[in-house]
């Protein structure tokens, strides 16, 4: 099992966190219309999927938004921003912010995502939201890069996932 840190208080997280080179698992989301879909469903040649434990506060905003900037400069690559926020909140973010190009799901209904990515957080403050993490997947759902963030309350390394996803363009 693994963990995370929050406020350099540990925090463990329910599953292990999956290995570069395996197989996404297919999970399932709310997007902001209530309508659900699967990640699978998602037709790009590179897919960037955030997880965050929620867009109402100020690192999970920051980290969004630099994201939605880096994908718009890239074609061929979607972005995900999954949390457990219901998916009004996460509409009314991005709207208010100018989100084009990230997407939001929501976790909120089935969980799908925190448990099979491991990083529904099992303990602490923030029990059950996602720890913030990053994955960059090929058109075949592999995953190419994997970061769980090891401070909640710290930005990813956008350097290195960015490089993932020019190397898989």
């Amino acid at each position: 099992m693994d963990s995370v840190t929050l406020k350099g208080h540990p925090v463990m997280i329910l599953e292990e966190f999956p290995a570069v080179g395996t197989k996404a698992e297919d999970v399932y989301y709310v997007k902001s219309n209530l309508d659900e879909e699967s990640l699978y469903d998602i037709d790009s040649k590179v897919k960037v999927v955030l997880a965050v434990p929620s867009l109402d506060t100020g690192v999970c905003q920051a980290e969004t938004r630099k994201f939605n900037a880096e994908l718009g400069k890239r074609k061929g690559v979607t972005g995900l921003v999954i949390s457990k926020d219901l998916p009004f909140a996460s509409k009314r973010f991005c709207e208010t912010e100018g989100i084009e190009n990230i997407v939001t799901g929501s976790d909120y209904r089935y969980g799908d995502f925190g448990k099979e990515f491991g990083v529904e957080m099992i303990g602490g403050a923030l029990k059950g939201l996602l720890a913030r993490s990053v994955f960059v997947l090929d058109s075949e759902n592999t995953i190419r890069y994997a970061e769980l963030v090891p401070e909640i309350l710290e930005e990813p390394n956008y350097e290195a996932a960015l490089k993932a996803v020019d190397e898989l363009l």
